[in-house]
């Protein structure tokens, strides 16, 4: 069990998982007012990308040199880290709403939290672990600016995929391809130097 500690120290996961616990209360505390119904997508989505984002930091060691030239094998480690990161994130939030402040159904949270780690992970691949973060972080600013009436058209669907109801065929979609690429690209290819 030392190396999975080592592991996740390398990686500030300890540091990641208080980021999230965090801004989870946070948002909880802002919910709690009444204001935002459980029909707005805004908040939950704020939740999973500040965890996303939190994670991703996570998504490249100390010396990328010694990740690339270890005698193990680093494909299924990354990607069990970004799945696990992806579920820690979901996980938090879903127990949130356990204390009766119902912010969005499970398959949005589950959707959501496996497109931004998938988001996540394609800006450690093409950024560097570093920069992993501004992807998510760009994708959700673009889809707050341009949220005021439901998107119609399927461009404009799949730009705004976070923030629409969890049975949206564009939305799935959209996660799942991130989902894929992301874990494909960083587990394979590791995060940029």
């Amino acid at each position: 069990m030392r190396w999975l500690t080592l592991y996740a120290r390398s990686r500030q996961v300890p540091a990641s998982l208080a980021a999230v616990v965090i801004s989870t209360v946070a948002v909880w505390a802002l919910a709690r007012d009444g204001s935002e119904g459980p029909g707005n997508p805004r908040l939950p989505a704020l939740v999973l990308a500040a965890g996303a984002m939190a994670f991703s930091t996570g998504l490249s060691g100390q010396d990328l040199a010694l990740d690339r030239t270890a005698a193990i094998r680093w494909a299924p480690r990354r990607a069990a880290h970004l799945l696990l990161a992806g579920a820690i994130a979901a996980a938090v939030l879903l127990a949130m709403q356990a204390t009766g402040k119902d912010l969005a159904t499970a398959a949005f949270v589950v959707r959501d939290s496996a497109g931004l780690m998938g988001l996540a992970a394609v800006g450690a691949a093409v950024c560097g672990g570093k920069y992993a973060w501004t992807l998510p972080f760009a994708w959700l600013s673009f889809s707050f600016s341009f949220f005021g009436s439901p998107p119609t058209s399927v461009p404009a669907q799949v730009a705004s995929w976070m923030l629409l109801p969890s049975g949206t065929a564009a939305g799935t979609w959209t996660a799942l391809v991130l989902t894929i690429v992301g874990t494909t690209a960083y587990a394979v290819a590791g995060p940029r130097r």
